[in-house]
């Protein structure tokens, strides 16, 4: 009996440590959109590439379009630097 019982807290020991994921998942804005009827806007941010959107896009009469939370996140670029002598 006492075996049955550390076989049990050992399973759900296991599972639990298994639930419980010590960091979540991080979240990424992807360059690019699939928009159009049924996705709406921002839409399907999940494409690297312009090309990977326009395949998922096709025959769905959906659009591609840069992800504004991607773009609102860049940084601006850094223009010449002048130094008063």
């Amino acid at each position: 009996m006492r075996n049955a019982t550390m076989a049990v807290l050992a399973v759900l020991a296991a599972g639990a440590a298994t639930i419980a994921s010590p960091t979540p998942a991080a979240a990424y804005d992807y360059p690019y959109c699939a928009q159009g009827r049924g996705v709406g806007i921002p839409g399907d941010c999940s494409y690297q590439t312009y090309a990977q959107c326009m395949a998922s896009a096709s025959g769905r009469n959906l659009y591609c379009n840069v992800n504004p939370r991607a773009a609102l996140n860049q940084q601006p670029r850094r223009g010449r630097t002048y130094r008063n002598n």
